[in-house]
């Protein structure tokens, strides 16, 4: 899986932004971005109509990341969502496929589901997201070491992730995606801390706290942008290394917990 993508919340909610969305995506995959992140809820189905727009001759190489809905999280409703979505996207594999957040139908069914439609061809991996510690144990023994991932709210701001559920993943080589990675508020961009890095690398604010997930022990980060300019900006993240007094600087500012506390949700 790459490490870095293109979030596409808010995208394909607007049939007057549908050309403008599909030429932002195009314009990522020229930058050579290849993993798209979408869901069947946003816009619901219209990310994933956009992204098919944008990739038509281009699905090869790439990596597409889709989430369904937990009351479609049935055995049957998973396999009918997946479905739809390819239909969307017009392909044939969806590379990883998510459980967007913990709902009412028992795992068991859901997982279920998700080997038929791996056996298929239909999807290559399958995962969950938004998942806290007690949701992650009550995956079905068998497929918690088979995650192919746990997207979260992650970021410099909300580290509520490192408290339990970053080790759980990591003790079974299960990746974390982080989603608003700059932290929807943007918050982050104004940070005098972060400024005082990103200085020293000649780098922008955001540069510097997407480094800082990248720098995270098996950490993927799917920022979003309607701006190509932007996107290019953000991808130029991948190639700055931060430093232990780098880090240590960020740190004192932007704590890991120290005590229990709710995984974030956006």
């Amino acid at each position: 899986m790459p490490v870095f993508g293109l979030g596409t919340w808010r995208m394909g909610e607007h049939p007057e932004q549908f050309e403008r969305d599909a030429d932002v995506i195009r314009a990522a995959l020229d930058l050579g971005i290849t993993l798209l992140d979408t869901a069947e809820m946003y816009g619901e189905g219209g990310a994933e109509e956009v992204i098919g727009k944008a990739i038509h001759g281009r699905r090869d190489g790439l990596f597409l990341v889709s989430k369904f809905y937990p009351h479609n999280a049935s055995h049957n409703g998973v396999i009918e969502a997946c479905e739809r979505s390819l239909q969307r996207m017009n392909c044939d594999t969806i590379d990883l496929y998510m459980l967007h957040w913990p709902g009412s139908v028992p795992l068991a069914q859901t997982f279920e589901a998700l080997h038929e439609l791996q056996d298929s061809g239909k999807i290559r991996d399958f995962g969950v997201s938004n998942f806290n510690l007690v949701d992650l144990e009550g995956i079905p023994a068998d497929d918690q070491a088979r995650l192919g991932c746990n997207q979260v709210f992650y970021n410099l701001l909300h580290r509520e992730v490192e408290w339990e559920v970053s080790d759980w993943c990591q003790q079974r080589s299960v990746p974390l995606m982080a989603y608003s990675p700059l932290d929807q508020a943007g918050s982050v961009l104004q940070s005098p801390a972060v400024a005082d890095v990103a200085a020293r690398h000649d780098a922008t604010n955001a540069q510097i706290a997407l480094a800082w997930l990248l720098h995270q022990p098996n950490t993927v980060v799917i920022p979003k942008s309607v701006r190509p300019e932007r996107i290019k900006e953000n991808l130029a993240a991948v190639d700055i290394e931060l430093n232990d007094q780098d880090l240590a600087d960020l740190d004192s500012v932007y704590p890991a917990p120290e005590q229990p506390i709710r995984l974030g949700m956006r």
